[in-house]
């Protein structure tokens, strides 16, 4: 009897734990999200975040809200001697978080320790050579993003795609896209979607944007998305992400399906930012 007891109320905790944990996570986002945001703060985004000065007043606060959250909830770790400072995590969380404006209520769950290597970092990696060879080779990379819990970055990439912004490539979107792609435990190129009735016009407009970039790119044309989308439907998400955020008129003029699906995705519109005024605050 007594150890019938002791069962229940063990499964009564754990059913209560399960029950009451996202309620208490979501008090305590918005303690985060309301807090005051430090002017020290604002000023080292202005001077690291070009596209901040395009966002609108709303759009400011959404996003300061973020990165409190985000700098709470995620852990930070420097790489070969790195030290990681104040300023470091803030210029990638802000760059992060424009991903998150659309208020999905998440905060890239599967997330938990951001990797800060100085500049691209070697690994070595497989790869098959007809069918019976397999070479093992060294690879230098940017940025990674890993399906379980952790994600990798260059920070001297970081910083050069913050004075570059709007060639079209930035490692801090590119690895994020990742993991809103891999939210569900599979990086294929489509994230969790609003409604189920999304997914098959998503894959429709998707799959045929993918295959004209394969294309294009066979036959030597110049194009908008990056080549390295045609790695495979994962790769593509993730630079269409970039070239969205990045180059929203190009991608706009010459994939419109592709720019619609992510302005339904992620509740924007970057060809309203005033992107021409984004030079004269690098500094």
């Amino acid at each position: 009897m007594i150890q019938t007891i002791i069962v229940f109320l063990i499964i009564w905790l754990i059913i209560t734990l399960i029950l009451v944990k996202p309620i208490l996570t979501i008090k305590q986002r918005n303690r985060l999200k309301n807090r005051s945001f430090s002017p020290l703060w604002n000023a080292i985004i202005e001077n690291n975040l070009p596209i901040y000065f395009c966002l609108s007043s709303e759009q400011r606060r959404r996003l300061q809200g973020h990165i409190q959250v985000f700098l709470t909830e995620k852990q930070f770790i420097g790489c070969r001697g790195l030290q990681v400072t104040e300023e470091m995590k803030l210029i990638i969380a802000a760059v992060a978080c424009l991903l998150l404006l659309n208020e999905r209520r998440q905060y890239f769950p599967r997330l938990r320790s951001i990797l800060v290597y100085p500049s691209a970092y070697i690994v070595k990696e497989t790869a098959a050579i007809g069918d019976y060879i397999v070479e093992e080779r060294r690879v230098a990379r940017l940025g990674e993003s890993w399906t379980k819990d952790q994600l990798i970055l260059s920070w001297e990439q970081v910083k050069q795609d913050t004075i570059s912004w709007q060639d079209g490539r930035n490692v801090v979107l590119h690895e994020f896209a990742h993991q809103l792609d891999q939210e569900d435990g599979k990086a294929k190129g489509v994230p969790i979607l609003q409604r189920n009735s999304d997914y098959p016009i998503w894959a429709k407009v998707m799959t045929e944007a993918y295959q004209q970039l394969c294309h294009d790119i066979l036959q030597g044309i110049n194009t908008v998305i990056d080549s390295y989308g045609t790695t495979n439907p994962a790769e593509f998400f993730a630079v269409a992400t970039e070239t969205f955020f990045e180059k929203p008129h190009q991608l706009l003029s010459h994939h419109p399906a592709v720019y619609q699906q992510l302005q339904h995705y992620y509740q924007l519109d970057p060809v309203q930012w005033n992107y021409p005024s984004l030079k004269k605050h690098v500094q």
